[in-house]
């Protein structure tokens, strides 16, 4: 009891700090304004500062009523705690009777409450996925009862990623119990792992879209022309990049004679839909018309009817080039995403000539190092001579160019792979219509995500054309 009071103390903590912030933020945005028209010698203000000024008083009375109502939440889970404390430490008190004390095997003892679904009970999710689908085919009681104590706890344990499910959109969905992500996590993120090297952020609490400010007028500066003259100036001026949250779901018709029986459902569902739905996102990340990191990607041809990797690697070299170019003091490639056949191609590639200028650690006649130790999506399986990092995905289009045989190899600025996710990445499962005819009930996992690569242009690039086709060995 003292751990989740101390829990929804901090988070209360949390809540009343962001509220202090947005109060503060208003007033010094208001006085800003102010400021401005005083510099300008105006005596009014503008009609768009007026309604900003008149937003911001909103904003601020909101702010302020949080503030207050954070304060005597806080006030109250502190006045539990105490009692809480109080009560603790009387139990723990002894005062002497003349009562005989019981027996060993005659005292009631009392632990800490287990979870309703555990892995040392419940290893592969049977128990969980046959509550779902009984509760919604027959209305089990029991059921019912098993999933409302586990949600209950998930509200606690939880609680950020339930608000956002509910409040999404029309899902309202079954938390995943997160032992059972955590022991698919190989088989989801094998099928993930452009994703997984991204820079991971949080998944905002609300909303169905992540905006972003970006700088796209720079200040100036230049030399000034002689004393007391005017120096350079530029108004500075931004751009709102706005990114979509979008859900990667899968679906997955499990029989009634499976629910009934319980036999391979878990094998069959869970480890399933989470391999649907990992694939989806990474293919979205790196496939997405218009906003994936192909469509984005400032090319680099490599044209070549007899490919060979000392021929390619000068290639991938200028598309690192290209990325620090446009990035300077702001990142640097850090990473080559290809195909597994374009790494094994390049493993297989033999070479007289080294180059000039190896990373550290790495020999100097060899054009890059293996990792023994890595395999599919489970950490680089490499790097090149230049320092990058290679990650082998297999959602790397192998259908592309007019001869639909090419793939493509990309270098990428890990900082710059923004990727928001529920941290851990759990997952929402839910029970939709029953297929009757067909004896079945349909289940659907799901989960929320949103990406940008489009920060910087041409902060992405790739090595494309007919030297990436079908490789020979």
């Amino acid at each position: 009891m003292a751990a989740t009071l101390d829990d929804l103390i901090a988070s209360i903590e949390v809540e009343l700090e962001a509220a202090q912030k947005r109060a503060a933020k208003t007033i010094k945005e208001t006085e800003l304004i102010l400021a401005r028209a005083q510099q300008e010698g105006r005596s009014h203000l503008s009609e768009e500062e007026a309604a900003r000024v008149e937003e911001l008083k909103e904003n601020r009375t909101k702010a302020k009523s949080d503030i207050e109502g954070a304060k005597r939440k806080l006030a109250e889970a502190n006045e539990v705690k105490a009692e809480e404390m109080e009560r603790t430490e009387k139990q723990h008190e002894i005062t002497p009777s003349s009562v005989r004390r019981p027996a060993y095997d005659q005292v009631a003892r009392i632990g800490h409450e287990e979870r309703t679904y555990r892995k040392d009970t419940d290893p592969y999710g049977k128990g969980f996925l046959l509550d779902v689908s009984r509760q919604f085919l027959f209305q089990d009681v029991e059921a019912s009862s098993r999933l409302s104590r586990h949600m209950a706890e998930e509200r606690v344990e939880r609680a950020e990623y339930l608000q956002r499910a509910v409040g999404t959109g029309a899902w309202a969905g079954l938390t995943v119990p997160q032992y059972l992500t955590d022991m698919y996590a190989p088989a989801t993120a094998a099928l993930r792992p452009f994703a997984d090297v991204c820079n991971q952020h949080p998944l905002p609490e609300s909303g169905m879209s992540v905006n972003i400010s970006r700088v796209t007028t720079a200040s100036s500066a230049a030399l000034q022309a002689s004393e007391n003259s005017a120096v350079s100036e530029a108004d500075m001026d931004d751009t709102l990049l706005t990114v979509p949250v979008q859900t990667a779901a899968g679906q997955q018709t499990v029989s009634r004679q499976a629910i009934d029986r319980g036999t391979g459902i878990e094998d069959v569902t869970m480890q399933d839909l989470f391999n649907r739905v990992a694939t989806v996102l990474d293919n979205t990340l790196i496939n997405q018309a218009t906003t994936g990191l192909s469509a984005v990607a400032q090319a680099v041809a490599y044209t070549d009817a007899s490919p060979t990797g000392a021929e390619m690697y000068p290639k991938i070299l200028g598309a690192a080039a290209g990325v620090e170019a446009a990035l300077l003091a702001m990142g640097r490639p850090t990473h080559a995403v290809m195909n597994s056949r374009r790494w094994y191609w390049l493993s297989a590639q033999m070479s007289a000539v080294w180059p000039m200028i190896n990373w550290s650690n790495l020999p100097v006649q060899a054009a890059g190092v293996a990792n023994a130790n890595s395999s599919y999506a489970s950490g680089p399986r490499g790097v090149l001579p230049c320092g990058l990092e290679v990650v082998v995905d297999n959602n790397v289009a192998t259908n592309l160019g007019a001869g639909t045989n090419e793939d493509e190899l990309y270098v990428v600025p890990k900082d710059e792979c923004h990727l928001w996710e529920d941290p851990g990445a759990p997952m929402f499962i839910r029970a939709e219509q029953a297929k009757a005819a067909s004896l079945g009930v349909l289940l659907v996992a799901y989960s929320y995500f949103a990406y940008t690569f489009g920060r910087y242009a041409n902060g992405m690039q790739k090595v494309s054309g007919t030297g990436l086709v079908t490789p020979a060995f």
